[in-house]
């Protein structure tokens, strides 16, 4: 896929101010757009505030200066231990126009989950809630609930696992997680979800591509990136 669209004012970051654990793939004065690795927060927690995309994306920004007046607004989140494409905003204007689009744009992962699917392409739908525990689950009551839809198609399989191409057609915390390990098909890796593998080194949960309505241009861009070649290592 690749960049669709640039705006007339897209620059390449110098390399002395390119954030570790992040790849920019493209700028411009509304939105940044990153790669970034597995085991990166995107925002901070009361335990760790400054080794997160947010933190590190702040400071780049900034470009040292800590009066800067530049900074960057969270757009949508990946868990931890999820790599691949995230969006962020570089105002306020573009950060309410990307959330109050967001369940339009298409968003496509890559996993390897447990098992072999007897149904090599679907959609799971289910309503998810949050325990105390802040783990997710899938209840019976709507009103309970927030729909969360996700649709799959089987791309290659091993005897004890498989890949799957992920269409998230709704944003709901761990909901990729939560619906393959509902269907008995955890995602490999999930250590809150799934079951220990000691053999499996990381989540093999990635965000491959995004494509979305330019908040300023108003016109459609592409990001995208390669499946980790550790999910094709893993269903060979």
């Amino acid at each position: 896929m690749g960049m669709q669209q640039k705006t007339p004012s897209s620059k390449q970051p110098a390399p002395k101010h390119q954030p570790k654990g992040l790849t920019i793939l493209f700028e411009d004065r509304d939105i940044i757009v990153v790669n970034k690795i597995s085991g990166l927060l995107t925002m901070g927690t009361e335990t760790q505030k400054e080794n997160t995309a947010y933190f590190l994306l702040t400071n780049y920004v900034r470009k040292g200066n800590e009066q800067s007046r530049n900074r960057i607004f969270i757009v949508h989140r990946l868990d931890r231990d999820t790599s691949g494409v995230l969006v962020f905003a570089k105002n306020e204007l573009a950060k309410r126009f990307l959330q109050d689009n967001w369940q339009k744009f298409t968003k496509t992962y890559y996993a390897v989950v447990h098992g072999s699917l007897i149904q090599k392409e679907g959609t799971i739908t289910s309503y998810l809630a949050e325990n105390k525990a802040n783990r997710m689950f899938s209840v019976n009551d709507p009103a309970k609930g927030k729909l969360s839809k996700t649709g799959y198609k089987v791309v290659n399989e091993s005897d004890k696992l498989s890949l799957v191409e992920v269409q998230l057609f709704t944003g709901t915390k761990n909901q990729i997680r939560v619906h393959f390990a509902e269907m008995g098909h955890p995602v490999a890796g999930d250590k809150a979800y799934g079951k220990p593998d000691k053999d499996i080194k990381r989540l093999a949960l990635h965000s491959a591509s995004i494509t979305f309505i330019h908040p300023y241009s108003k016109k459609q861009v592409s990001f995208s990136t390669t499946i980790p070649a550790y999910f094709k290592q893993l269903v060979q």
